[in-house]
């Protein structure tokens, strides 16, 4: 009995001993992360929700935002600045890695956070406001968009002294940006971090403002978790590639030509509708100028046109031009932002292969309108048979495997029962043929 209560005792203390460092791990604070980079786009604001949906639910102590973005829209960015605002959680956005930029609207993301930071090497600013399709807009709009997006930085950045709002306003008026270094010592951010675990390191016991409230932050030894972007926040991501975009319109046209053209299947047809549905939402976030719509359909029609009126590749050269020029006033347009610009080598590449193809289409056909005829009636000129019985002044001629009705052409030879014939011309259901020597 004594050795069974003592091997009792060591089980539950092996037990004990095994479950306190999940309790203690419990105990920790803990950390959600968000990676969010690229475009600020409304799949960025998707995964940014989606995150504090998570937080909430996870009871996370804290939620930092690793941010990397060139700008985009502001209507979105101003969605996402509610979100963080409104938020029950403290968020903290953290400009991250080295060489990452909160440019433009990335910017108002930033002083939205409840604390910011940034990594050595990173640049926030130049969040001029521009146009929907990128360019630069008249002087009426451009004063009001500018003294809208200066109020709202106005109202994040002011508990961050005069001259943090001097420089967040500058960004917008002057298009003016700053390095890591220069935003700290204005007080624009609240700390310049190494990595995440030195942030979190400087975060422990700092003070924020969660609505109208002092919150002291608890981060030390804190536990973090990353929210990986879903597939279809990684896919609407990719769709504001203005390089995918183009790619997947290209596409999309041929195999809905393909299947106009060959009808009755249903693969072709079926790319091509998902191809560009899923280009006409790109089309609908990224800063498009309409207008080169119109060459890229002329292009197209060029391409047909001389498949069904062969013209020895000019209406195909023309199409070429026309399909890269129209690719480039798409997404090139003046005043677009270079990162939302399609490459023009791949515009280039892809105009001259879709020539191609097309061109190729059109030598298949001039090879088909000179080719002989290879079946019916006229198709037996010229060919070779055997006469199955002598030709006086009609007989039969074994062609093949057919049998038919001949008489012997003017000039020929007596033909003969066994004698080889060619055929010299189809009357009807009569051959005219003549004897081979």
């Amino acid at each position: 009995m004594k050795i069974a209560r003592l091997t009792f005792l060591l089980i539950l203390a092996t037990i004990l001993l095994s479950f306190q460092p999940a309790l203690a791990q419990g105990d920790l604070p803990f950390v959600l992360v968000l990676n969010a980079e690229g475009a600020v786009t409304p799949a960025m604001r998707e995964y940014i929700e989606r995150g504090l949906e998570v937080a909430d639910q996870r009871d996370a102590d804290l939620m930092v935002i690793q941010l990397n973005t060139p700008g985009g829209d502001l209507n979105t960015t101003q969605e996402i600045v509610t979100l963080l605002r409104e938020s029950d959680i403290p968020v903290v956005v953290y400009v991250s890695p080295r060489g990452a930029w909160a440019g433009s609207a990335g910017t108002i993301i930033t002083l939205a956070g409840h604390a910011a930071a940034m990594a050595p090497e990173t640049a926030i600013g130049a969040a001029s406001p521009v146009g929907a399709q990128g360019e630069d807009l008249t002087e009426t709009l451009e004063a009001k968009a500018k003294e809208i997006t200066k109020a709202t930085v106005r109202s994040l950045a002011e508990r961050r002294g005069e001259e943090a709002v001097e420089l967040a306003e500058a960004t917008i008026e002057d298009a003016k940006a700053a390095s890591s270094n220069e935003a700290l010592e204005v007080g624009l951010i609240d700390f310049v971090a190494e990595d995440l675990d030195d942030l979190l390191e400087q975060l422990d016991g700092f003070e924020v403002e969660l609505k109208d409230e002092m919150v002291t932050l608890e981060t030390g030894n804190a536990r973090t978790e990353e929210v990986a972007a879903s597939f279809i926040e990684q896919l609407l991501g990719m769709l504001t590639n203005p390089n995918i975009v183009f790619l997947l319109l290209t596409i999309g046209v041929q195999a809905i030509l393909i299947e106009i053209g060959s009808p009755g299947g249903w693969v072709a047809g079926f790319i091509g509708v998902v191809c560009l549905a899923l280009a006409a939402y790109g089309l609908g976030v990224l800063p498009v100028n309409w207008f080169g719509i119109v060459f890229l359909i002329i292009s197209f029609v060029l391409f047909m046109l001389d498949i069904k009126a062969p013209t020895h590749g000019a209406l195909t050269a023309a199409g070429i031009g026309s399909f890269i020029v129209g690719a480039l006033v798409l997404f090139n347009s003046p005043g677009t932002p270079q990162f939302q610009r399609v490459s023009i080598p791949l515009v280039v590449i892809v105009g001259v292969l879709t020539g191609a193809l097309f061109g190729v289409l059109v030598g298949f056909g001039i090879r088909a309108l000179k080719a002989p005829i290879r079946s019916g009636r006229e198709s037996l000129a010229g060919k070779t048979g055997t006469a199955t019985s002598a030709l006086d002044p009609t007989g039969q001629v074994q062609l093949g495997s057919e049998l038919w009705t001949a008489e012997a052409a003017e000039g020929s030879k007596k033909i003969r029962k066994g004698d080889k014939v060619e055929v010299v011309e189809v009357q009807g259901l009569r051959l005219k043929v003549r004897k081979i020597p």
